[in-house]
Parts: C-alpha cells; sequence; structure tokens
C-alpha cells in the first residue's frame, strides 16, 4: 500500500509540474524568443557548452564537442505534454539534416530508465543526455527564470548563442532557424 501511494503521489507531482511547465511556457513564450538570445549576459554560452552529462550509456558527453556545428539543445522531460508533442518534429529536421553541420542534443531532466524507454519508442536519431533540476540552472542563466521545459537553445557554428526559445518550437520555427544560420 505504502508504494502505491508513493507512485502515485510521484505521479501527481509529475503531472502538476507538467503542466506548470506548459502553462508558464505558453505564458512567457514571447519573452523568450530569438531576441531573448541578445539579453542572454556574456558567457553564458561558455557555461552551456562546459555542459558534460551522461548520455544513456553512462558515458558523459561535453557539448563542447559539437561546438564547430550549429548546436541545437533542448532542455526536456517524458513528463512534459509539450516536450513530447515536439520531439518528433525536432527528430524529423535533424534527420534532414544529417550530412550538415547541425548537430541536436536533448537535455533531459529526468532518470535513465525513462529516457531510454522513451528513445525505444520514438527512436530519436540525437543523442540523448541525462540532467538533473540542477541542470536547469544553466537553463536559467540562459533566460528560462521560470526553469520550464521544453527550452532551446540554438547556437551558430561559433559557439555563440542566436535563439533562445522558451516552450516549443514547430518543425518550420526550427528549419528557419537553422536554415539562416547555416547560410550565416
Amino acid at each position: 500500500m505504502k508504494t502505491l501511494l508513493r507512485y502515485s503521489m510521484i505521479a501527481v507531482i509529475a503531472a502538476a509540474a507538467a503542466m506548470a511547465g506548459y502553462f508558464t511556457s505558453m505564458s512567457l513564450r514571447g519573452a523568450a524568443s530569438a531576441n531573448a538570445a541578445e539579453a542572454v549576459p556574456p558567457g553564458a554560452n561558455e557555461t552551456l557548452l562546459a555542459l558534460s552529462l551522461p548520455d544513456l550509456d553512462g558515458t558523459d558527453q561535453a557539448l563542447a564537442q559539437w561546438r564547430d556545428k550549429v548546436l541545437v539543445v533542448n532542455f526536456w522531460a517524458t513528463w512534459c505534454p509539450p516536450c513530447i508533442k515536439e520531439i518528433p518534429e525536432f527528430s524529423a529536421v535533424s534527420r534532414r539534416h544529417a550530412d550538415a553541420p547541425v548537430q541536436f542534443v536533448g537535455i533531459s531532466i529526468d532518470t535513465a530508465e525513462n529516457v531510454r524507454e522513451f528513445n525505444e519508442r520514438f527512436d530519436v536519431p540525437y543523442p540523448l543526455l541525462i540532467g538533473s533540476m540542477q541542470t536547469l540552472g544553466v537553463a536559467t542563466e540562459l533566460g528560462n527564470t521560470a526553469r520550464a521545459l521544453p527550452f532551446t537553445v540554438i547556437l551558430d557554428r561559433r559557439g555563440e548563442i542566436r535563439h533562445v526559445t522558451l516552450g516549443t518550437l514547430s518543425e518550420a520555427e526550427l528549419e528557419e532557424k537553422i536554415e539562416a544560420l547555416l547560410n550565416d
């Protein structure tokens, strides 16, 4: 009985967090758009690129290894409905740019087991790294003061932050942002 109650409480808390993140992201989306990249403090890109997080095999992956590519960093979670909505579109764009200097990275604020199960269902073609609530501190420095999900940061090939978006990005929006940076 205690186990059932514990899991029920976890489910309720996760659902509440997902709803709070969704509504916060919708209300703040306009404030964290492409222009929000201009408001990111100097050096925040280096803080992001300095992250090294475990992948699904437990091997640490440094974001700096993709510095010479357009880097799309998406903070998300398996319990976040808007995140789940946008990942298939991110996957499609990632597949279309497989031969271009573009790298997608998903930083999940979740357990490795949950992310592994999610990946088995959705076959995400890019690295999924395991972050923590502390990892959201980096997102805060990048303008996500609400610590809401999803949150996407796009860096150009020089490692400069060019786009910051709180909330979902459509496939067309994402494609447009990437193409502009590839042609920059």
